[in-house]
């Protein structure tokens, strides 16, 4: 029987899990998933690795392998060694609704190191090296939506790469990041190249945005806080979906859509509710349209499969959106601003994750070495 997640997919979202780790692909839960909520795609950052490599043994037997085989290598090598392993299998699980979708979903998505979001050029050459590596089609490489992030993405997307641009939270930035897209697939149909089967997705961060907007305006304008609690994010991202419905629209898109292209479609990220005041399933519901992604950690999955509502709500979130933001503004909040903070914020905590994952796995090499 239909549940809410199924319901999803038939209003045209993608449901995508937020989430990835060996046990999830062994014991065959990412399979039921795809079998029983029609779930489409999976994506992993450093936090989640970071949470993977922590909370349990799963890697051991494979990290003892790879020392053994490759006693000089270092961390970072023995960290894309065992990601590596997890996405090719959930790749390989989810290579059906590659498949069944002509390559438009059925993605499992690994970042680049985050201590490259503000070098392009050593972006695009790990990224290539990621996608060599792990040779699958339905492999898509996370590119940040920094400033450096900008040409990085077009020269991938030039190179046939698939990309998930991530760390979206402004609706200008977003705007560059379609721009840089089309570039990178005119520049590829300027030299004879293919365009089709070239897919890409805009993760833009939602619960976030709220968190960050509520504090504000509870500390300015405590009157105003009561009206626009939790609806700056639905407000933002309805926004950016406005500027995709213009773009697919629009004739420069209609060339390259006739050589082949396929949109690239906003991915609704971060999705878990952070104020437990609000719905738990809040931004899944409210960010509920066609031709777009959301991705939910297993939680948050778990309560829309539950509870969730699967109605179209773009529409009226568009509606909306410009008296929301109206009224956040005239609060004195400086919406581009909290966005620019975010960013920064976003990719910093990546930094961490990362850095402790790699101390977490620099200790487990450290006890192998050892015999204990």
């Amino acid at each position: 029987m239909p549940n809410s997640l199924n319901r999803l997919s038939r209003l045209g979202q993608s449901v995508w899990l937020d989430y990835i780790d060996r046990g999830l692909i062994d014991d065959g839960g990412l399979a039921a998933h795809v079998r029983n909520d029609a779930l489409t795609g999976v994506t992993s950052n450093p936090t989640i690795f970071d949470k993977a490599l922590a909370d349990g043994r799963r890697y051991d037997a494979r990290l003892a392998a790879l020392v053994e085989a490759q006693p000089d290598a270092d961390t970072e090598t023995l960290f894309f060694a065992l990601a590596m392993d997890d996405i090719r299998d959930a790749a390989d699980t989810l290579r059906p609704a590659y498949e069944a979708s002509e390559g438009r979903d059925g993605f499992v998505s690994l970042e680049v190191s985050p201590m490259l979001a503000h070098d392009a050029d050593a972006t695009v050459a790990q990224a290539l090296w990621l996608v060599e590596r792990i040779d699958r089609d339905n492999l898509m490489v996370k590119v940040p939506a920094t400033r450096a992030g900008l040409p990085a993405i077009e020269a991938l997307v030039a190179r046939g790469v698939n990309v998930n641009v991530t760390l979206l939270f402004a609706v200008e930035r977003y705007r560059e990041v379609v721009e840089h897209w089309l570039r990178g697939l005119e520049s590829r149909l300027e030299r004879g190249l293919e365009i089709e089967g070239i897919a890409s997705v805009a993760s833009f961060f939602v619960s976030r945005v709220d968190a960050a907007v509520d504090r504000e305006l509870e500390a300015t304008d405590p009157a105003t806080f009561e009206a626009l609690r939790g609806r700056a994010a639905i407000a933002n991202a309805a926004t950016a979906y406005r500027h995709f419905l213009e773009t697919v629209a629009d004739e420069r898109y209609a060339r390259l859509a006739a050589a082949g292209a396929q949109p690239q479609r906003l991915l609704w990220a971060s999705t878990a509710t952070k104020n437990p005041d609000y719905n738990d399933v809040l931004y899944v519901e409210g960010l509920a349209g066609a031709q777009t992604v959301t991705t939910l950690p297993p939680a948050t999955l778990e309560a829309f499969r539950d509870h969730g509502r699967a109605e179209e709500a773009l529409t009226s979130a568009m509606d909306e959106a410009d008296g929301v933001l109206r009224g956040i503004a005239d609060a004195g909040i400086v919406l581009d601003a909290v966005t620019e903070r975010l960013e920064h914020e976003g990719v910093s905590a990546f930094e961490q994750s990362y850095r402790h994952l790699l101390g977490t796995l620099e200790e487990r090499r450290k006890i192998l070495n050892a015999g204990t």
